[in-house]
């Protein structure tokens, strides 16, 4: 009998075999995937708000040691009362004025003129240049007389104070330079409070009051055009 010829195949070479990845091997490698988009997002927006809130402390640093500065250099003039806090300026008993009446004595005239640099010069530093926005003149009045009289007496009070830094100076005054008149002309804003903030007494009222301004974070300093030769006027 012939015998039976059994041919066997060979094992098929291990290379081709079939590869197919299973799902929870699928869902796994997704699961990878997403996880490093996340961090890697995550660790930009974390660095994004790092520096925004660095940015935001290191304004307010700024703008508290500026005020501190301004309250130290205002010492020397003891009628005047910074807050810190509030950004304001009391100019104190110096510049008061009487019932109905916005024009500002000699003495307060000569005051302003020698305190106002000490804002200017504020203004000038490197921080300063940065932050300071504006100074409101405010001017405030006692509780006498209607809303729309004591408005635009409150409003006389603070363009009083403006005026005085442009008007004639006596001989034995240090003069203010041109260069200090266009500060104040681009710095100082003027408005008028009326009796939104009345004291205990009447005579307190009818005050002045700096409020300074400063930049949002946001901002950029406005550089004011150039009008070297407009006339300064006068009140």
């Amino acid at each position: 009998m012939l015998g039976r010829i059994i041919l066997k195949r060979g094992a098929k070479p291990e290379g081709e075999s079939p590869f197919w990845i299973s799902f929870s091997d699928l869902m796994t490698a997704l699961m990878t995937l997403f996880l490093v988009v996340m961090a890697v997002t995550l660790i930009a927006v974390t660095k994004n708000v790092t520096a925004e809130e660095e940015a935001k402390i290191q304004r307010e640093k700024d703008i508290r040691e500026l005020m501190s500065q301004i309250k130290e250099t205002s010492r020397e003039f003891r009628e005047v009362k910074v807050n810190e806090s509030t950004y304001r300026i009391d100019l104190g008993d110096v510049v008061r004025f009487d019932s109905g009446q916005y024009e500002i004595q000699d003495r307060g005239a000569r005051f302003l003129r020698s305190y106002i640099p000490v804002l200017l010069k504020a203004q000038e530093s490197q921080v300063g240049r940065r932050w300071i926005r504006r100074i409101a003149v405010e001017g405030f009045t006692d509780q006498d007389g209607t809303y729309l009289y004591n408005l635009g007496l409150s409003l006389n009070r603070s363009r009083s104070v403006v005026c005085v830094m442009f008007s004639p100076q006596e001989a034995d005054e240090k003069q203010l330079s041109d260069h200090q008149k266009r500060q104040i002309r681009d710095l100082f804003l003027v408005g008028g409070y009326s009796f939104n903030s009345v004291r205990a007494k009447k005579e307190e009222s009818r005050r002045v009051e700096l409020k300074l301004e400063f930049w949002a974070l946001s901002e950029d300093p406005v550089v004011s055009p150039l009008i070297e030769n407009k006339e300064f006027g006068q009140c």
